[in-house]
């Protein structure tokens, strides 16, 4: 029973903050890829306002 635990205690030490790097990793990932999805909005909208699109 002891092997047990001491087995269960490393698995949760070595993968405790796993979790928390994937998470950062990915919002941060998410966070460019909605901001270049604003700025393409943007650069769509001045386009079509410089070259005299009638709304």
């Amino acid at each position: 029973m002891k092997k047990v635990l001491l087995m269960k205690e490393i698995y949760l030490e070595a993968f405790k903050n796993l979790g928390h790097i994937i998470l950062k990793q990915y919002f941060k990932a998410f966070s460019i890829f909605c901001f270049c999805l604003i700025a393409l909005v943007i650069y769509a909208f001045l386009f079509r306002v410089f070259t005299g699109f009638s709304f």
